[in-house]
């Protein structure tokens, strides 16, 4: 059995929609997905790419990805890469695929220049939790993500701007 990572191609939007299908339904979160392959295909290979993707194959078979895009730390005064999802089918988990998918990505953000690499978790995902805290990894706990979206997002997008006169 033989384990690849490669980045993702622009033939491999299927198998990266089927994937976060698969990841949303792990996460409880299907009811959320309205990416469709059109929109993959723009977002991570049109004009300007928003993010990149890692598959790993086990055997040639797609078994996991990772998403990611290039972050900046104004502190540190550097690019970092945040991971946006890690997932591994279930199958195939305990092989080392979601070890070897954040080593390439620390190579990358090394590589690249970067001071660090950061994700999110989900606070129930205990299994997550430790695997990552078995590399090394710290929870950051001083900090709470906010997040606007729908219809939210649209009115602070609508809002006038205050001049400055």
């Amino acid at each position: 059995m033989s384990l690849t990572i490669r980045a993702a191609m622009l033939g491999d939007v299927p198998v990266i929609l089927e994937l976060i299908r698969e990841l949303a339904e792990y996460e409880r979160l299907s009811h959320l997905v309205v990416a469709d392959e059109t929109r993959l295909r723009e977002a991570l290979f049109g004009a300007r790419p928003g993010a990149e993707v890692l598959l790993a194959e086990w055997d040639h078979q797609v078994v996991g990805f990772a998403v990611f895009f290039q972050n900046f730390s104004t502190f540190w005064g550097r690019p970092g890469i945040y991971l946006e999802d890690l997932f591994v089918r279930p199958d195939f988990r305990g092989r080392g695929i979601g070890k070897s998918l954040l080593q390439c990505l620390a190579q990358e953000t090394v590589r690249r220049g970067g001071a660090r690499l950061e994700w999110s978790v989900l606070n129930w995902n205990e299994p997550a939790i430790r695997f990552y805290q078995s590399l090394g990894a710290e929870p950051q706990n001083e900090w709470t993500v906010y997040r606007l979206t729908g219809a939210a997002l649209g009115r602070v997008a609508e809002e006038e701007r205050f001049s400055t006169t």
